[in-house]
């Protein structure tokens, strides 16, 4: 897993005006949880691009006044309207306790029901796991090389590695639609043969 590091200040005083402040200033405060004690602090707001607007998954070092902690975005919040990016939540992580999180899919293979003319259509970009730290994936790899035209590939099909996944196994993760030209050439196809 990537590691990044966020360079953080502790916050002396909580609160809805001094968030609006550090905000005015670009600056973005947040806690950390998980540990023994929760820590607030606040960092520049530059630092989380790479964090947060990427569908990647990283551990991060947050460097808190010369504390390091090793933690995993928990959750982000945005303005509704301008969506600047409002607060963060990060949680520890700690060797002997096991992590929920969001992990991208990637597909690997070639569909044999795309290079018939059908479309892959993605329905799960990320899906829900649970593992000890030392086992998060950077992403999961779904084979997508038996998807016919269609037919649509489920979660229960991801072959876990040193991890549980929490996502629905019902859930579709790929699909390979047939487009209308496909279907109408198929339809006198089967007029014709009658």
């Amino acid at each position: 897993m990537k590691t990044l590091e966020i360079i953080g200040f502790k916050r002396a005083n909580l609160g809805k005006q001094q968030s609006k402040e550090l905000r005015n200033e670009s600056l973005i405060p947040g806690v950390l949880y998980g540990g023994q004690e929760q820590v607030h602090f606040y960092a520049p707001a530059i630092l989380f691009r790479d964090l947060i607007y990427t569908p990647e998954v990283h551990e991060v070092d947050l460097n808190i006044e010369g504390t390091h902690y090793r933690a995993i975005l928990q959750d982000s919040q945005f303005h509704p309207v301008n969506e600047m990016l409002l607060h963060v939540d990060f949680l520890e992580l700690q060797d002997d306790k096991p992590v929920k999180i969001d992990v991208p899919v990637k597909f690997v293979g070639v569909s044999p029901g795309v290079l018939a003319g059908g479309k892959l259509v993605t329905k799960l970009r990320s899906i829900k796991i649970k593992a000890l730290p030392a086992n998060l994936p950077d992403y999961v790899e779904v084979n997508i090389s038996d998807l016919e035209l269609g037919k649509s590939i489920k979660v229960s099909k991801i072959q876990p590695d040193n991890y549980e996944i929490l996502t629905n196994p019902s859930a579709p993760i790929a699909t390979v639609t047939i487009p209308r030209a496909l279907k109408s050439a198929q339809m006198e196809e089967a007029r014709g043969k009658k």
